[in-house]
């Protein structure tokens, strides 16, 4: 048996586990930095750093505070907040109460809010501010499982009218709360870790409507510690890493990326603001990244841009290094699949030094100047833009997967990706091309089903655990899909 093969079928039964793990591992390891205000007022934010240590303090007291408010193993708790640290504090102080949390878009409306809320059955929402407070209040009456709300920041919300007592309470009023449950019981978090089973509900991910009410994938605890260690096992992350988390965490692609973190224990710096890609990146300073495709689109349409307002000479050096990178990153990929070594010819590799030295590098300083590799998914790269990328020097590892997945299936390899390719499974994933071309996926990251929807998890979930995904695929001689 391999090395790979037996760090996966010896993973632990939870996340919560590798968590309690990690940070006796790493106490005073940095885990997360988080952006706060500059002291002025003005220019850049400051960035602020949680250890390991200190980030299972805030962990511990929130799985006692959702203790002491009465939560269950498996019972949901919703988290409807942008992507921010407190996002991942909840989560994981959600899991280490042995209950499952249910992820609801910041952005999702009051109605589809209230249908989440109340197929779920989710007794706590841990919302992120006054709006996302107000939808819950607008359809309270529609929501008679729904217990308190928990408020992360209270700036802006008033007590209304109708409010039930105590039906409201901070974030910080619930840390105080676990934190007197743990002074009287300090095993009260870890007793409830030591309990959780595999199969025990950890996460409720509701996919899009668009052909009619979401549909809540229940995603097991035994799924992310998989995760955890199928996604280490890659070799594409590391303990010296800087990650920069910036993706939906209320979407299964930006949940997976917390799991491999805590198992190998490098930074992650979180700031969901989009708008604030560009002027982090360069703060940061990250290592890898994860990203959607029109990430890349718009990094690479505002380079052109730039190039052509700054006159037609230096426009037609863009379009000439643009074509050269095209074609390096072409040759060099192709030659490491026919001989291991990304060689290309000497009078191609001269021109894209020049290029590198006029265009390419100056692309990654905008990253920050230490990335490594950027994974990309959720969406096709157009292969343009991932070949002129790479010959940039900016290495965007395509991947594929679904919610009812885990979100990675596929992840092309390091220094042997191949763009316009997904890559190859995760070990540990089984995948089958049917006979008319659809991609079956067998293994420890699938769902276990859709919540209270039998008969719609018997159309894609087969007795024997193969899914149906849908989608169309042709996996190459060497498994590439």
């Amino acid at each position: 048996m391999s090395d790979t093969q037996t760090l996966i079928d010896n993973r632990p039964p939870s996340v919560a586990s590798l968590f309690i793990d990690r940070v006796a591992a790493t106490p005073d390891g940095e885990a997360y930095r988080y952006p706060v205000p500059s002291a002025s007022g003005e220019g850049p934010d400051d960035w602020k750093s949680l250890s390991w240590g200190q980030a299972s303090e805030r962990v511990y007291a929130i799985a006692a505070g959702l203790i002491a408010l009465g939560v269950q193993p498996e019972e949901r708790v919703a988290l409807s907040s942008a992507t921010r640290v407190e996002w991942i504090l909840i989560d994981l102080g959600v899991m280490c109460a042995g209950a499952a949390t249910t992820t609801i878009y910041p952005s999702t409306n009051a109605e589809e809010s209230a249908f989440i809320l109340a197929d779920s059955e989710s007794r706590i929402l841990i919302a992120e501010d006054a709006e996302q407070l107000a939808k819950a209040r607008e359809r309270r009456t529609d929501l008679p499982d729904l217990a308190h709300v928990v408020v992360i920041d209270p700036a802006g919300f008033e007590p209304a009218e109708g409010d039930p007592e105590g039906w409201i309470i901070t974030l910080a009023e619930l840390e105080t709360r676990g934190n007197e449950l743990l002074a009287k019981t300090p095993d009260a978090v870890t007793e409830r870790v030591a309990a959780i089973t595999a199969d025990q509900l950890a996460t409720l991910i509701y996919t899009s409507g668009t052909t009619g009410r979401p549909k809540g994938v229940r995603l097991p605890h035994d799924n992310w510690s998989y995760m955890a260690k199928a996604t280490v096992s890659t070799g594409l992350i590391n303990a010296d890493d800087v990650q920069y988390l910036w993706l939906p965490l209320a979407h299964v692609f930006g949940k997976v990326l917390t799991s491999g973190q805590i198992e190998v224990g490098h930074v992650t710096a979180v700031d969901g603001r989009i708008d604030k890609i560009i002027e982090n990146l360069p703060v940061v300073q990250p290592t890898y990244m994860a990203a959607v495709p029109r990430i890349f689109e718009k990094v690479y349409n505002g380079v052109a841009s730039k190039a052509r307002a700054g006159g037609g000479a230096k426009y037609k050096i863009f379009q000439w290094a643009a074509g050269v990178g095209r074609e390096y990153a072409k040759v060099s990929q192709d030659n490491f699949r026919r001989t291991g070594k990304a060689s290309v010819p000497f009078a191609l590799g001269a021109k894209h030094k020049v290029a590198d030295t006029l265009v390419f590098s100056k692309i990654r300083e905008a990253f920050g100047g230490r990335l490594r590799a950027c994974v990309s998914g959720s969406a096709a790269l157009a292969p343009d833009i991932g070949y002129f990328f790479a010959g940039a020097g900016v290495h965007i590892l395509e991947g594929y997967g679904l919610t009812e997945s885990s979100a990675a299936s596929f992840v092309n390899p390091g220094e042997a990706y191949r763009t316009g390719t997904v890559g190859k499974p995760l070990p540990g994933t089984e995948v089958r091309i049917a006979d008319d071309g659809e991609i079956l996926l067998r293994g420890p990251g699938i769902m276990q089903g859709y919540h209270k929807l039998p008969d719609k998890t018997e159309e894609v979930l087969e007795s024997d655990g193969w899914f149906h995904t849908g989608d169309i695929g042709e996996l190459s001689a060497d498994g590439y899909l």
